[in-house]
């Protein structure tokens, strides 16, 4: 006789509970017989995930450019298209967009406008100089 037995995983088993022929015909019949093997147990099936709500990912590709003179442009492009492309903005806001964005990124950028910042300090300092000397030159022509 086979058995059909719901398992703890919702899966069926069969089992046969038929039994054995005893090896020993001296045996008397009225004995019990030996117990069923247990059933092997399967390991359970993963759970399955509810197919519940996805967040929609909106990505955005935001690129900000500085040049050595200080100058910042950005784009702002949504796949393939641009949004936004070739704007001029300050070297005061990229620092303090990315300080809002994270201090990871605020530190590099930080570094790369006071570099900038030092490279056009120095140019004004030579642009002095030489303006000194062309007034010079001009009072000595008066």
């Amino acid at each position: 006789m086979t058995t059909t037995i719901a398992a703890p995983d919702a899966e069926l088993q069969a089992a046969d509970f038929s039994p054995a022929a005893p090896a020993d015909s001296s045996a008397p019949a009225s004995a019990p017989a030996a117990p069923p093997a247990p059933l092997a147990e399967r390991p359970k099936a993963a759970a399955k995930k509810t197919a519940g709500k996805r967040t929609k990912t909106l990505e955005l590709t935001l690129t900000v450019t500085g040049t050595a003179d200080g100058e910042w442009r950005a784009e702002l492009k949504q796949g393939a298209t641009y949004l936004a492309r070739d704007l001029t903005v300050a070297a005061a806001a990229v620092s303090r967009a990315a300080k809002e964005l994270h201090e990871d990124l605020a530190t590099p950028i930080d570094e790369v406008i006071e570099a900038a910042r030092s490279q056009q300090a120095a140019r004004v300092a030579t642009l002095e100089a030489e303006l000194e000397a062309a007034r010079k030159a001009l009072a000595e022509l008066v």
